[in-house]
């Protein structure tokens, strides 16, 4: 049986929404289901955005996640290390990855029925770990 992970999707949300606002960040979670971005952050001093889409994987040490809409400027890859169904692998506290479309696009495998990617496709992953200040680089510098 599929497990229903809709509760921890949302919780994701609100993870990564929280912690634009404590990289000030202004932040919003869309209410409707927006297709390709859950949530918009913003530059009020020059009227710029970034549309960006969560990613959530429940189980620990996930190796990677589906996507099929690329409607969105970032992916934020939150793997919330909850563990495993047969309960064999530990919880860790959730990790994030600030990854430019443009990046996961290029790692995703669309031969597969599923628009998966890789976390081991993504070149210098790590770089991109907590990496908030991706996203207020591009809000200062874009002008809507």
């Amino acid at each position: 049986m599929r497990q229903d992970t809709r509760l921890e999707s949302e919780g994701a949300e609100f993870l990564v929404l929280g912690q634009f606002l404590i990289n000030r960040i202004v932040a919003y979670k869309t209410y409707t289901n927006m297709p390709g971005y859950d949530l918009v952050a913003t530059n009020p001093e020059n009227n710029s955005s970034a549309k960006i889409q969560v990613k959530s994987r429940w189980e620990t040490k996930a190796g990677g996640f589906p996507i099929k809409n690329f409607g969105c400027d970032f992916v934020v890859v939150v793997l919330l290390n909850r563990g495993s169904k047969d309960g064999k692998k530990e919880i860790k506290p959730p990790e994030y990855f600030v990854v430019p479309v443009k990046v996961v696009q290029k790692a995703c495998n669309t031969k597969s029925s599923w628009s998966k990617v890789l976390l081991r496709d993504i070149p210098n992953l790590e770089q991109y770990r907590d990496n908030w200040s991706l996203i207020g680089s591009f809000l200062k510098q874009k002008n809507v």
